[in-house]
């Protein structure tokens, strides 16, 4: 006999009509918490099944690494037959998460009011790039689109001016997570207000990624003079960057006077902490070139992996600046089981969930990413007891697309 699943969301129904990055990201930790997700998709698929790099047996390693265990069914909510199917669909579930623009799943015949009277305990989240209010609302928009709306872009880059986008798609992870919260607000919201309390939550990623601006924000409302990048530095804290070694960069972070002193006594530069111009953090920031450039000219004497260990030794924030290969090969991020492998993808890993939860496992591998439309007759079977005769009325009447399309 199986043991039970110890997960908190274990039992909990996801209908996911999300697609590419910002909404599969969300189901994904979902999943990860224990909830069954029902990837709902075009019959055409998400279309990040159609991003590369590929993987041997031809499948998207960008689609895997988001869509591990979860279910796929395809729907054509163009006819009527599908849209029987999702309206079945969402009186079973107790999420449902989707990610078009403002309006359109309403045109398709599910608006605020057909949903909740379809299922009243819904908790029913909409991830989109400008939310369902204000004078954007209807804009399309991509990470990037967003990167620069919110003002981020214009914070990150090199102290010359020049902004570059965040090495990785900030606004859709973020608002991927935020989407999760307001996934886990309303289930709790539901279990304390009784029958009927299912919860709409709007997650916009301007507002995600504008709610994460912090230090600009307040610094801007304060001084009245606009950040501008500053490449690795912190604005306010000093020494809190990057610096040359004999061989390479590391990142110091020396964030209050006890560290500075200790990191000058580590360099052999102690007259640096006596130094009228860096006694404290305000004039170390006030004088951060000079100051960078005789941190520099004591850590030329060595090499990044020596400083390395010695300011380590000595309890002073210090790390490598690593490549993504030698992430991949970290011995802690090994011990912290954060790279798993995907079932069915030839050794290939994608990130194990970083919720570590007492008494509840964390395995070292992952359910493999689904095929499109891989458990259609399962789905429709197990979660809407549809009979045989009434899945191939359904299937001939299009509800799937392509009405030879069933289980693979």
């Amino acid at each position: 006999m199986s043991s039970p699943d110890r997960r908190p969301l274990a039992g909990i129904v996801v209908a996911d009509l999300t697609r590419v990055l910002a909404g599969p990201f969300a189901t994904m930790v979902l999943r990860d918490l224990g909830a069954q997700i029902v990837k709902v998709e075009t019959p055409q698929g998400d279309d990040a099944r159609g991003f590369g790099p590929f993987l041997p047996d031809g499948a998207s390693s960008y689609f895997v690494s988001l869509n591990c265990g979860k279910r796929s069914i395809a729907l054509d909510l163009k006819t009527e037959a599908g849209r029987e199917v999702f309206a079945d669909l969402l009186r079973a579930a107790d999420v449902l998460i989707e990610s078009f623009r403002p309006g359109v799943l309403a045109r398709l015949g599910f608006d605020d009011e057909r949903i909740r009277a379809l299922n009243d305990r819904l908790v029913y989240v909409t991830s989109s790039g400008f939310g369902y209010t204000g004078p954007d609302a209807g804009k399309p928009a991509y990470d990037m689109i967003i990167q620069a709306r919110s003002g981020l872009l214009s914070i990150t880059g090199t102290e010359s001016g020049e902004m570059v986008r965040a090495g990785t798609s900030v606004a859709d992870i973020v608002s991927g997570l935020y989407a999760v919260i307001g996934v886990l607000a309303g289930l709790l919201r539901r279990e304390r207000s009784g029958p009927g309390a299912g919860a709409r939550v709007d997650i916009a990623m301007l507002d995600s990624v504008v709610s994460i601006l912090e230090n600009a924000l307040a610094r801007y409302q304060a001084t009245g003079v606009e950040p501008a990048p500053l490449g690795s530095r912190h604005p306010s804290i000093t020494p809190f960057e990057t610096f040359r070694t004999a061989d390479g960069r590391i990142v110091i972070a020396a964030g209050n006077d006890r560290l500075f002193r200790r990191l000058c006594d580590v360099l052999g530069a102690p007259e640096l902490a006596s130094d009228i111009r860096f006694a404290g953090n305000a004039e170390r920031t006030e004088h951060r070139d000079a100051l960078k450039a005789a941190l520099e000219a004591a850590l030329a004497r060595r090499g990044a992996a020596a400083w390395t260990a010695a300011l380590e030794a000595a309890g002073v924030p210090v790390s490598p600046v690593p490549g993504i290969a030698d992430v991949v090969a970290d011995p802690q991020v090994a011990a912290r089981n954060m790279l798993v492998e995907a079932a069915g993808a030839g050794g290939f890993r994608v990130t194990g969930s970083p919720i570590k939860i007492a008494g509840v496992g964390d395995p070292s591998h992952r359910p493999g990413a689904p095929a499109l439309g891989e458990h259609r007759d399962r789905i429709l079977r197990e979660l809407l007891a549809y009979s045989p005769e009434r899945t191939a009325r359904l299937a001939a009447a299009g509800a799937f697309g392509d009405p030879s399309a069933g289980e693979q």
